[in-house]
């Protein structure tokens, strides 16, 4: 790999890139459910996969900071 290639690989954007995605796409997930009337129990459950995924991703990507 050329030296400027390990530079950009060394910033690490798409492992930053994608945990912002999935904060986002959670973030959304969560004000759309509280802005439900009558939320079911199919409702809940999809925000709590979201919520679970997020806290998994960030697990995983503090686990891998030096």
């Amino acid at each position: 790999m050329t030296i400027a290639m390990e530079r950009i690989l060394a910033w690490k954007l798409l492992p930053r890139a994608m945990m912002i995605c999935v904060m986002i796409l959670t973030y959304q997930s969560v004000h759309w459910f509280m802005q439900i009337p009558e939320p079911n129990t199919q409702q809940s459950a999809l925000v709590s996969i979201c919520m679970g995924s997020l806290s998994g991703c960030f697990a995983v990507w503090l686990g891998h900071e030096k």
